[in-house]
């Protein structure tokens, strides 16, 4: 077990490992909660300990703690449950399930969804693919394609990209027996938390594979939304294109 005796000697460590200016103490906390996070000291759903604990190892004071804990529960990587404790956020928790899925009904009502594999396969990382995922041309990723239905209608077409080397054995059978969320198999199956993203988001005209899929004519408009999803330490883990049909749902985002 780690000595935990004093958070200078960790604190100067994490120091000299990203020679990072000065910051304040709570968010030296909250890196260092992170790093246990990345480590998978706990694992998603689990709780963590309580801020009794964390304030003695780390000898700092609770509302320290309370802070950097307050900060990752507003990034969604921690969820308080009252009177229960400090739990690690998973993709299977509702909260956090369809986090970085913004495609909503225009009427509002939940829509039963379901997912259909098209493909998986193991490819050579395309240059464009290779540098958004930090990977070098000639590493080896799975190139998965799945078209997500809501009532029964096609309504995203989605290619994904995962580095080969982490995500072994990710078979298209092994996707279809999947019930829950994508991010949640990540999660339980290959220790991946997809913790933030980025997107770029643009009009295009759907292609003739594309249309297929879609259950559209070829040449129709469509949203595509390109997403790099990272897990702990900023690290890109998923890089998603997928295309949208918006004439029963729009994109819906809250800026702060």
């Amino acid at each position: 077990m780690a000595d935990h005796s004093s958070i200078d000697d960790a604190v100067m460590a994490g120091r000299a490992a990203s020679s990072a200016a000065y910051s304040p103490l709570y968010q030296q906390i909250k890196a260092l909660l992170l790093q246990s996070l990345d480590q998978g000291e706990w694992k998603p759903g689990e709780a963590i300990p309580s801020e009794f604990e964390l304030a003695a190892r780390f000898n700092v004071s609770q509302g320290t703690v309370r802070k950097a804990i307050d900060e990752l529960a507003a990034d969604h990587l921690l969820i308080r449950r009252q009177g229960k404790g400090t739990f690690v956020a998973t993709h299977n928790e509702a909260k956090v399930r369809f986090r970085f899925l913004r495609l909503t009904p225009d009427d509002g009502k939940v829509k039963p969804s379901s997912s259909r594999i098209i493909d998986c396969r193991r490819i050579k990382a395309p240059v464009d693919i290779a540098r958004l995922l930090d990977l070098r041309p000639s590493d080896t990723v799975v190139n998965v394609r799945r078209v997500l239905s809501f009532e029964q209608t096609p309504t995203i077409l989605d290619d994904i990209w995962l580095p080969a080397v982490v995500f072994k054995g990710l078979t298209a059978e092994s996707l279809t027996r999947y019930r829950g969320p994508l991010y949640a198999l990540f999660e339980s199956e290959y220790g991946v938390s997809m913790v933030r993203a980025e997107e770029k988001i643009k009009a295009v005209a759907a292609s003739d594979d594309q249309a297929g899929l879609l259950n559209i004519v070829s040449g129709s408009p469509v949203l595509q939304v390109e997403r790099v999803s990272f897990t702990y330490g900023d690290r890109p883990m998923e890089l998603r294109r997928g295309l949208y049909l918006t004439d029963r749902f729009h994109y819906r985002n809250t800026l702060s």
